[in-house]
């Protein structure tokens, strides 16, 4: 195991992974890795609270697929990277709810801030439509979806309210069968920035990565599967650091060097064309939930 894990601050539960050999076996941890249509696939199942502690992530279902920088692909390439994230991103939503109603979906996020934004640049992108299922039938059926309902609530920042607190409120009104939530992650390696997605069926704790402990929002709160996609837009400047410390075979940090990576907590990197990675991403994602909830795949 890392001897350093305090600089490893990541959202990402392939990245904690690392240190463990799981072609061996974890206890209590299932792994694999494949690829469908040229795209790099892991599935990580945690199974029992000892996989959660080795892990340092809650039990559940982790898929991280690695559709590579979509804002510089082809029309084709971005298909295919979205059927393939809709096919994932619905078997895991039918491992949890057996009868798909109606689909929650939740912009987590600061929309006015580029890398936080894929949550609501998300919901902009999408064609919601529980609303039409009942003002305009014909339409809907030409839609060829099941009814979407969305919201971007925002930050308790901006609302004063717990985003859970929120998004609860929706829920009760709307009883969807299942809620996404979409938000920005934390990676620990730069190279995972803007060209990976996370799904999981554990819910999300908003704020995390950076440190800000929010309510979480999952099943245990909301009373229905949450099912979470993050994409990871920012990297903790000190655990960027490390990881180039530990690259250069640097590990055993002095005090005076510890002290230096402390105080760079509050800073996070982030991408140079962040604002068109997030937003190809949030197509992206959008676009894959459109694809996994259509009528013809339900």
């Amino acid at each position: 195991m890392n001897e350093h894990p305090h600089f490893d601050r990541t959202d990402m539960a392939a990245e904690c992974c690392a240190d463990l050999d799981l072609e061996k076996g974890v206890r209590g941890i299932r792994f694999r890795e494949y690829q469908t249509k040229g795209i790099a696939i892991s599935q990580l199942h945690v199974t029992s609270g000892e996989g959660a502690t080795i892990l340092g992530k809650p039990q559940g279902r982790y898929v991280t697929l690695d559709v590579g920088k979509v804002w510089l692909k082809s029309d084709e390439d971005f298909e295919i990277a979205a059927a393939v994230l809709a096919e994932e991103l619905s078997e895991l939503v039918r491992s949890k709810v057996s009868t798909l109603d109606c689909i929650l979906v939740v912009g987590l996020g600061n929309r006015f801030i580029t890398s936080d934004a894929v949550g609501p640049l998300s919901v902009k992108n999408l064609t919601v439509s529980r609303h039409i299922k009942e003002l305009d039938p014909p339409l809907f059926e030409a839609l060829a979806t099941l009814p979407i309902a969305a919201i971007a609530p925002g930050v308790v920042g901006q609302t004063g309210i717990e985003t859970a607190e929120l998004i609860r409120g929706a829920a009760e009104h709307i009883s969807p069968s299942v809620i996404l939530c979409i938000d920005a992650l934390a990676a620990k390696s730069v190279d995972r920035l803007a060209v990976t997605v996370q799904l999981s069926d554990n819910g999300i704790a908003p704020g995390s990565g950076i440190g800000n402990q929010r309510r979480a929002i999952d099943e245990a709160f909301l009373g229905v599967p949450v099912i979470a996609i993050g994409v990871p837009t920012v990297v903790d400047s000190s655990t960027m650091v490390y990881g180039m410390l530990e690259k250069a075979g640097v590990t055993d940090l002095t005090e005076p060097l510890r002290a230096e990576l402390e105080n760079g907590r509050s800073f996070f990197v982030t991408l140079k064309d962040a604002d068109t990675a997030s937003a190809e991403m949030a197509r992206l994602v959008a676009h894959a939930i459109h694809l996994a909830f259509s009528t013809d795949r339900a």
